[in-house]
This record gives structure tokens, C-alpha cells and sequence, in this order.
């Protein structure tokens, strides 16, 4: 199983940006799938998080409203739509696969390399 995340970038505070995470391997559906981002000298804390039938999906509240986590079965693509970017967003954002959408890293199985987000004042 490997994710290959993509779609960061550098943005001013108020546009957006789209990530991606395309899954190779084993059926996608077989997999709940999260977004946590890391920023420097902090922990990796949760983001948003879809079922996966893509039916029950999760947010952080530091950007509820804002992101909007969706998956493309077809297409085996998971995708974090984040509108009204903040700086208090940058970090290196991972997409993961596991068994539950959870809000809680240990629990997923397998990870993307991370990409760079970084929203400018």
C-alpha cells in the first residue's frame, strides 16, 4: 500500500488549495483514510478524516467550515478541499490510511510522504 500526496503550495492568507492522495495497492475502499499536517516544532495533529464509503467524515475544529475532506473511489483519490487559508495553517500536511477514521495518529496503518502547505500573511 502507498500514498503519494500532492497539491501543496505556497498561498496568501485567504486562497485555497487542494490536496491529494492517491492510493496504489489494495482496494481503496478497504480503508478509511485521514489528513494530519505538522507544523514545525509541533506534533502531527489531526485534520479531517472520511469513512470509508465516504459517508462519515470528520473535522478538526480549527478548521471546520473551512476544509472539506472528500474520496473519489474510482479514481482511488482522497481529497482535502481548503478554502480561507490561514498562516496558522502551514505545515506538512500527510494523508493516512487505516481501518476507522479516527482523530488519532497511532491508530492508522499506513502513510504519504507529506506535502508542504505554506499560507503567507
Amino acid at each position: 500500500v502507498q500514498l503519494q500526496a500532492s497539491g501543496g503550495g505556497l498561498v496568501q492568507a485567504g486562497g485555497s488549495l487542494r490536496l491529494s492522495c492517491r492510493r496504489s495497492g489494495r482496494t481503496f475502499s478497504t480503508y478509511a483514510m485521514g489528513w494530519f499536517r505538522q507544523a514545525p516544532g509541533k506534533e502531527r495533529e489531526f485534520v479531517a478524516a472520511i469513512s470509508r464509503n465516504g459517508v462519515i467524515t470528520y473535522y478538526a475544529d480549527s478548521i471546520k467550515g473551512r476544509f472539506t475532506i472528500s474520496r473519489d473511489i474510482a479514481k482511488n483519490t482522497v481529497n482535502l478541499l481548503m478554502n480561507s487559508l490561514k498562516p496558522e495553517d502551514t505545515a506538512v500536511y500527510y494523508c493516512a490510511a487505516g481501518s476507522a477514521p479516527t482523530r488519532v495518529t497511532s491508530t492508522y496503518d499506513y502513510w504519504g510522504q507529506g506535502t508542504q502547505v505554506t499560507v503567507s500573511s
